[in-house]
């Protein structure tokens, strides 16, 4: 089975058919630029191109950096504030002519590695992060997620931990790998202090060149990349849909 999975982010918005059986990309996947200002009708227009690039028309999964209960969006930390409050999947639906799923950019990309990555049959307490734009975070429990845990943006030194530790703010200030490790590495240690996790996934687009930081990070749990990578939230957001789906056809 099939579905097109997207994955929204502050700078790209990538999506590709996933074969959820096998948890792999059945396609080469498309990505294009966020547009500027990134308000809630752009958005969807441009998950429609994608839809429309692959002739989609069955089930589509979309993952939202933000919380998102119900299909509905609660919060905009990277993206323009007019989705706070927007119904995300009906909106999702009108513009591409499909069913439409939408949950937590970073709860989908744990759920792709908790059953296709590195997270496969482990238990316990496994912590997923993605280092992008922002700090997403996915726990999960015995495999069961902890829906919009959102703790990137727990404070640190007065601050959003995701302004001083995340890739955008390595990129925007300039900072070497080690400079920018030692921040990660704080943020780590507060996360491990709160949670106690068993395991800790590092993902998102920085996990790509973790050999140059993850050698310097202190915390007592394991730490290992990402087995997808950046694929991840793409293969996520399709698995959330049929979970999803799934329900309904069973209600």
């Amino acid at each position: 089975m099939e579905i097109l999975g997207i994955d929204i982010g502050g700078t790209g918005i990538k999506g590709a058919p996933v074969d959820i059986d096998q948890g792999t990309l059945a396609a080469q996947r498309v990505r294009i630029p966020t547009p500027d200002p990134s308000k809630p009708t752009a958005i969807a227009q441009v998950i429609a191109e994608i839809a429309r690039h692959f002739n989609w028309s069955d089930p589509i999964g979309c993952g939202y950096p933000g919380i998102v209960r119900n299909g509905v969006v609660l919060s905009a930390a990277n993206l323009h504030k007019d989705w706070i409050n927007t119904e995300a999947q009906a909106l999702i639906s009108a513009a591409t002519g499909c069913a439409a799923v939408v949950t937590n950019d970073a709860d989908a990309a744990g759920l792709a590695e908790v059953h296709f990555g590195a997270g496969r049959d482990q238990k316990g307490v496994v912590l997923v992060v993605t280092i992008g734009t922002g700090l997403g975070t996915a726990l999960f429990v015995d495999g069961v997620l902890v829906p919009n845990t959102e703790f990137g943006h727990i404070e640190i030194d007065c601050f959003d931990a995701e302004s001083l530790a995340s890739d955008a703010a390595r990129q925007r200030e300039n900072l070497s790998w080690k400079k920018w490790s030692r921040r990660f590495d704080r943020y780590l240690n507060k996360l491990e202090e709160l949670l106690s996790p068993n395991l800790i996934i590092l993902g998102g687009g920085a996990s790509k060149k973790h050999e140059r930081f993850i050698h310097q990070l202190t915390v007592h749990a394991p730490v290992i990349p990402a087995e997808l990578l950046n694929d991840a939230g793409i293969i996520g957001a399709a698995l959330a849909a049929r979970q999803l789906i799934a329900k309904g056809k069973s209600a």
